[in-house]
């Protein structure tokens, strides 16, 4: 009988002992957001007709906070369908983003909540006036927001890029997914996580953010906005080819296209099928900075407008490969020069390859990076081969 016993006193301490959540809360009685957008500190017309009416508190309009959140009943956006709207959009402005999401509970009904939080959008026009590092800070500190949070820049207001139409699907999570497509194209880089930013910002580097512009309510992947490592600002934009450069640059594309114009003025392209670089950093008595670039890729013609041209004969495809060769040479100098000239900055891992090859200069180099490399030569070597031409009637 004892044995028979013993079995459930243990069993019954074991329940007794267990903790269970006494602070957790309901999802029902929370407000999740998905979506975050900083912009300028500017006060809605609602902002300024609560103030009218007595809802005023101590603060300075420099930041205005705008969250997207999710009904609960479209807690997925496999579940957003409906004729009713899939989220709702709450803005506020001042000078710390805490006191704006705790300002949100004077207006909502439920407190808001950051665990399902996908993408924060932040205007190239607050990170001229303020350092990202601050506009940042509280999200990097809140143990709700996860590390895995996709960060945009855009040219426009960032809180207009939460407010695209979208077939019935949360802008937040549209714009997270068309990051999926960067396998079709070169143009879309990889996506800088909070973690990445938190990394970046202690590391003084300077580094790019894919920017988002909009137009009649659709949004578009548009280049990268640069932040200057030392201030931590953005100081210019880089073009869409000049993203599709960087991808070349680093071996951190998989895919990839480049369009020129034959003679008669047709168009021709070209689609990247294997790709390797190589960076071989030199260094003179002077330690003048030299870097060797050889870029070497395979592909095919995937589209020609010349009726008259034939694409399987290798003389053809010969002509192609200057043709290519020089438009991906144009390309490279192009962003070459925007980092070396016009901003003075290297985002594309230059000083990576002085690191690990000459650890020693980087030493004496690493504080001031972006200064070194724009004094740096580059010379370029591109090994551009056609090797396939597609379906052909010819």
């Amino acid at each position: 009988m004892r044995k028979r016993k013993l079995p459930g006193l243990l069993l019954a301490a074991v329940l007794l002992t267990q903790s269970g959540c006494w602070s957790s809360k309901e999802i029902e009685d929370l407000a999740v957001y998905a979506g975050m957008a900083l912009d300028t500190g500017n006060e809605s017309p609602m902002e300024k007709e609560f103030e009218q009416e007595g809802g005023s508190y101590s603060k300075k309009n420099k930041i205005t906070a705008t969250v997207q959140i999710v009904p609960l009943k479209t807690g997925s956006k496999d579940e957003v369908k409906g004729k009713t709207s899939p989220y709702m959009n709450i803005t506020a402005t001042g000078d710390s983003v805490l006191e704006i999401f705790r300002q949100f509970s004077l207006r909502l009904n439920k407190p808001i909540i950051g665990h399902h939080l996908k993408i924060i959008v932040i205007s190239s026009e607050l990170l001229q006036e303020r350092n990202i590092k601050q506009v940042t800070n509280f999200m990097l500190r809140d143990n709700d927001i996860r590390p895995s949070v996709k960060i945009f820049l855009s040219t426009g207001k960032a809180e207009q890029a939460l407010t695209i139409k979208t077939p019935d699907e949360v802008p937040s999570f549209y714009i997270n997914d068309v990051v999926q497509n960067q396998f079709r194209t070169s143009k879309i880089m990889d996506a800088v996580l909070l973690t990445d930013l938190d990394a970046l910002m202690h590391s003084k580097q300077s580094f790019i953010l894919q920017n988002i512009i909009r137009a009649k309510k659709q949004i578009e992947f548009s280049g990268a906005g640069i932040i200057k490592g030392d201030t931590g600002r953005w100081i210019g934009n880089l073009t869409q080819e000049d993203v599709a450069c960087i991808d070349w640059l680093t071996n951190q594309g998989d895919s990839g296209a480049i369009k020129t114009y034959d003679e008669h003025h047709n168009p021709i392209t070209y689609e990247m099928k294997a790709m390797k670089t190589r960076i071989r950093v030199e260094t003179d008595k002077d330690n003048q900075l030299t870097f060797r670039v050889r870029v070497e890729t395979k592909g095919r013609i995937s589209e020609d407008w010349d009726a008259e041209g034939n694409p399987s004969l290798r003389s053809y495809q010969k002509e192609a490969e200057k043709l290519f060769k020089s438009k991906l040479t144009s390309m490279l100098e192009h962003l070459l020069n925007a980092m070396q000239t016009r901003y003075k900055v290297d985002v594309a891992k230059f000083g990576k390859a002085v690191r690990i090859q000459k650890p020693g200069l980087w030493k004496t180099v690493k504080s001031n990076w972006d200064d070194t490399f724009s004094a740096s030569k580059i010379n370029l070597d591109i090994d551009l081969q056609v090797t396939d031409f597609g379906s052909t009637t010819k």
